[in-house]
């Protein structure tokens, strides 16, 4: 698949471009009434299943905003008329990052996902893709792990210690065990307890990642993927970055798309209707049978698994169907995240960066700290 279709084909790629588009008109516009930023926002306040609770509008000209409808040909028509700056890596990054930051697997998606995801919208977006893909900054998406330079990534919201050796982990093959046995149990308690309704009220873990070590490369920039790529951040202060070394010949799994998830599903089979039915049906509309990797069984064959930033872009927060009777979501993860589920990936204790985030005025910033914590 091509970046284009990569970036069209999915919800988080068709909501980078949408952020990129919206950056842009920000930066040349000011957010004037008929710039390409209000229409979307308008157009995507009345798309939103909780307009008037997710999105509340207050203040003067607030009650001519609600009554006013921006149809999603309206808002193709301005996106047409947008200027496309020259992508650089910051710009990719932050539009990657904004799109993250906006997915849900626990309620509905919101109104610019919707409003993406129109045919006519969606159609003016190609641009947007063509625009981006022929960015060199987008080259890394479609590849594979990078083996030999891979980072772990903690965070602290507080005073904790982020050098403390409990960070390190646990054996992979312990916290596979304990989540199996907790997983099994948590269905069966579901199976009891919950209503088979999809629509019903109740929440629970919605998240499809493994319980192990998880990293990621370096990008262009310096800091690791896995600092800046985190779905629905909650903005700590501090992080930490440790070294993980992979043994030569270690056996990763790549998905790099809704058809490799969906093969990883079928064969390591764990049925998780009773527990996943009401989050996965509010973001993706799908009733039914839904089954995601069993990781203990896949650390008998794979030493770690591998999601591509094409694939997550292409393939989260959609319904994956794996057989007849059963789907499946590639919930909670991250563009080019690989978990490990072997002692062939290991954190090297002593090769340690520590981060801080600064605010620019729009987003968070992460900025390599020389002084370790107190």
């Amino acid at each position: 698949m091509s970046v284009v279709e990569t970036l069209l084909a999915g919800p988080r790629g068709r909501r980078l471009l949408l952020e990129y588009a919206l950056t842009a008109d920000r930066l040349s516009n000011m957010q004037s009434q008929n710039s390409f930023h209000m229409a979307v926002f308008l157009a995507a306040y009345h798309l939103d299943v909780d307009h008037g609770s997710g999105v509340v509008m207050f203040g003067p000209g607030a009650e001519e905003a609600r009554r006013t409808v921006v149809t999603a040909e309206e808002v193709a028509d301005r996106l047409t008329r947008a200027v496309l700056p020259e992508m650089t890596a910051t710009a990719v990054r932050q539009a990657m990052e904004l799109s993250m930051d906006l997915a849900r697997y626990w309620q509905e998606p919101d109104g610019a996902d919707v409003l993406a995801a129109t045919d006519a919208v969606r159609g003016a977006l190609r641009r947007v893709a063509e625009h981006v893909a022929q960015s060199p900054w987008t080259e890394w998406w479609s590849t594979d792990a990078v083996l030999t330079e891979q980072w772990a990534v903690g965070w602290s919201f507080g005073d904790s210690d982020l050098l403390d050796d409990s960070a390190v982990g646990r054996p992979a093959a312990e916290v596979l065990s304990e989540w199996s046995v907790r997983t099994a149990e948590e269905e069966e308690r579901a199976l009891r307890e919950r209503p088979t309704d999809p629509t019903a009220s109740v929440g629970g873990e919605w998240w499809s990642t493994p319980p192990t070590l998880c990293s990621s490369r370096l990008l262009a920039d310096g800091t690791p993927a896995g600092l800046g790529f985190v779905e629905d951040g909650s903005g700590p202060a501090r992080a930490v970055s440790r070294r993980v070394i992979v043994a030569k010949g270690a056996r990763v799994f790549e998905v790099d798309g809704a058809q490799a998830w969906a093969q990883f599903c079928r064969r390591f089979p764990l049925d998780v209707t009773a527990q996943k039915r009401h989050e996965w049906y509010r973001t993706t509309g799908r009733a039914g049978r839904w089954v995601m990797p069993d990781w203990l069984r896949v650390a008998e064959v794979y030493d770690g698994v591998h999601l591509t930033a094409a694939g997550y872009l292409s393939a989260a927060t959609t319904e994956i169907p794996v057989d007849d009777d059963c789907a499946s979501v590639i919930a909670g993860w991250a563009p080019d995240s690989t978990y490990w589920f072997t002692d062939a990936a290991r954190i090297v204790a002593d090769d340690v960066r520590l981060w801080v985030s600064e605010s620019n005025g729009e987003r968070l910033d992460w900025v390599e700290d020389d002084q370790p914590p107190a």
